[in-house]
């Protein structure tokens, strides 16, 4: 007998939500403290539209650089 027999239609989804949470939570996280920050010049355009276009990979580029180039108040 295999695991995957015993893997049902509604697990697959339970799965999915979680996996789907997991990708779209930084995204969101990210695109708020992008907005509610000041940056110099284009730079909070340019990191939006990088969260928005790569998603999970542009939230983590945005909170290990991005983070840096806010300006401190």
């Amino acid at each position: 007998m295999t695991y995957l027999n015993m893997i049902g239609p509604w697990q697959i989804i339970i799965l999915m939500v979680i996996i789907f949470l997991v990708g779209i939570i930084p995204t969101i996280i990210a695109l708020i403290d992008i907005l509610k920050n000041k940056f110099e010049g284009n730079n909070k355009i340019v990191w939006v539209l990088v969260v928005l276009f790569l998603n999970i990979i542009g939230a983590i580029l945005y909170f290990t650089i991005g983070r840096n180039q806010r300006i401190k108040t």
